[in-house]
């Protein structure tokens, strides 16, 4: 999942567009369950789309059929919290596991039930790892503690050839300055490569290789890449497991320089009246397209309920409440909000916002 995908899959859908999120369980003997409650779920869209004087029969069967590609492509095996499968007229069909708590529900609409995605995407840090190497160069997929190789854009990015005719006849002065511009000229592939994947999906970068390689890279490398932090050696095979205990550190340190810079940011808005804090008055504001910059502790959540036009928040987690005015978690909903109309949401450790109530916005104007 990356910014562009979500942002693809919130765009209107021809109608019965159907969401299917199912809670999952990541250890035995829940998960042995898992299938069961899926094949209900399916039944359930069956059942809902065949009573819909709105859908034609055939509609209504593509529509499960491509239910059922996406539950087939979903790993129940994979350890997560919750699954979450899409399928619109036409054979489009997704499937996605997220790692927080899904609501079990079944939603028939002209679009995708993509709250829970947004969630998920918003709340886990997430940042890209490059590491540097004289056999190949490889970008990494950091979401929380978890990394995956990214293998899209053009990496992994191998040395070009050494000229083995041409090194012999040179002096081993001239074979080592030779050694560095074939280096400069693979160099500038990774910078090159890397930039187009920050256009889909920008994130701060987290460096890693030897001190020669990350020299390359600074001589190379423009502003538009955040450096979040940098990990000294080479990690040529290391497995992914070694590679995010190595970069913990540098992500930690990096992300109380963002905290304490965000603090700042918020009472300089304060200064110029671009302010609010509150989850009422910054939801009023971000509805109005003003959020330019939402910021919100890691584990804030809040039900509320509506009511005489007012957003009441209520102590507890998500689903504790239920019913027609009952807005499942108002905190997810004002990322979202923020999200659509092209606001930046920062999240911060809990108690970092204790002077403003747990979520502040910076106004556009």
């Amino acid at each position: 999942m990356d910014a562009v995908t979500l942002s693809e899959l919130r765009k209107p859908r021809t109608y019965p567009a159907v969401s299917v999120l199912m809670p999952t369980h990541r250890a035995e003997p829940g998960n042995r369950e898992d299938p069961i409650r899926l094949r209900n779920l399916l039944s359930t869209v069956r059942r809902r789309l065949s009573e819909d004087p709105l859908v034609p029969p055939d509609t209504a069967e593509n529509v499960v059929r491509g239910l059922e590609a996406a539950a087939a492509e979903a790993d129940l095996r994979h350890p997560s919290d919750g699954l979450v499968l899409f399928a619109a007229p036409g054979g489009e069909h997704h499937a996605y596991t997220v790692g927080q708590h899904v609501d079990e529900r079944v939603i028939v609409d002209s679009g995708f039930a993509t709250r829970d995605l947004v969630a998920d995407f918003t709340r886990t840090p997430r940042y890209w790892l490059l590491s540097l190497s004289d056999q190949q160069s490889r970008l990494w997929d950091g979401h929380g503690p978890e990394l995956s190789e990214h293998t899209g854009g053009g990496f992994p990015i191998a040395p070009e050839p050494v000229d083995e005719t041409a090194t012999g006849r040179q002096s081993r002065r001239g074979a080592q300055g030779g050694e560095g511009e074939r280096y400069r000229r693979t160099m500038r592939e990774i910078v090159a490569a890397l930039d187009r994947v920050l256009a889909a999906d920008r994130r701060p970068v987290v460096v890693a290789g030897v001190t020669r390689h990350q020299a390359f890279f600074d001589e190379l490398a423009g502003p538009q890449i955040t450096i979040a932090g940098r990990v000294d050696g080479s990690y040529e095979g290391a497995t992914p497991g070694a590679l995010a205990e190595a970069v913990r550190p540098a992500l930690a340190a990096y992300e109380d320089l963002r905290e304490v810079a965000v603090l700042a940011e918020l009472e300089a808005a304060r200064g110029i009246q671009r302010y609010a804090c509150g989850l009422v008055e910054v939801t009023g504001l971000a509805e109005q397209g003003r959020g330019e910059h939402l910021v919100v502790e890691r584990g804030y959540y809040a039900p509320a309920v509506k009511g005489d036009g007012h957003l009441v928040p209520v102590d507890g987690m998500p689903g504790v409440l239920h019913g027609a005015d009952v807005v499942d978690d108002a905190v997810d909903n004002v990322i979202e909000t923020v999200l659509e109309y092209g606001g930046e949401v920062t999240f911060v450790s809990d108690g970092f916002l204790i002077d403003h109530d747990r979520i502040a916005l910076v106004t556009r104007f």
